[in-house]
């Protein structure tokens, strides 16, 4: 995908993920969805995002909007990140990155004069029709999750 995705409908996938099943883009057709990727699980950023999207989970419940984040992580780091942090929503394994790629959110990074591949913190906000109709990129953590939840609120 192109990137900016504003507008466009989101491909249907399928992920391994934190619940009993897979995840299927599919099953959420007709409730808006937010999917947050971040860069790895137990990171000071990652884990105080996540806190905060955990922390407004019953808000965004309330708009029947859900929030599923996304990482590169194996599903038993993110079985391990739940429990560590009582996270009461799913995450989504993307081991092979072929979600990132759909989302534009693999990005060259320098960490110590060292270049890597990496995810760049990004949200999506999809409606009932699976359009993107709010993306954020090179999230800076303080305050996100209540600005997409502003956003959420306005669908």
């Amino acid at each position: 995908m192109s990137e900016s995705l504003l507008g466009l409908k989101v491909p249907h996938f399928t992920a391994s993920s934190t619940s009993e099943k897979p995840f299927s883009l599919e099953n959420y057709s007709g409730s808006p969805l937010v999917l947050y990727f971040y860069p790895k699980d137990n990171t000071p950023g990652c884990t105080a995002e996540t806190i905060q999207f955990n922390e407004l989970h019953s808000d965004f419940e309330k708009l029947n909007c859900t929030i599923i984040g996304i990482s590169k992580d194996s599903i038993g780091s993110h079985r391990k990140f739940i429990s560590k942090f009582n996270l009461v929503f799913d995450l989504i394994s993307d081991e092979e990155g072929h979600i990132c790629d759909m989302f534009g959110v693999m990005k060259m990074k320098n960490m110590y004069g060292r270049k890597y591949l990496g995810i760049e913190r990004s949200t999506f906000l999809i409606d009932r029709d699976q359009k993107v109709v709010k993306e954020w990129r090179k999230v800076k953590v303080p305050g996100h999750a209540a600005e997409v939840l502003k956003s959420a609120k306005s669908l």
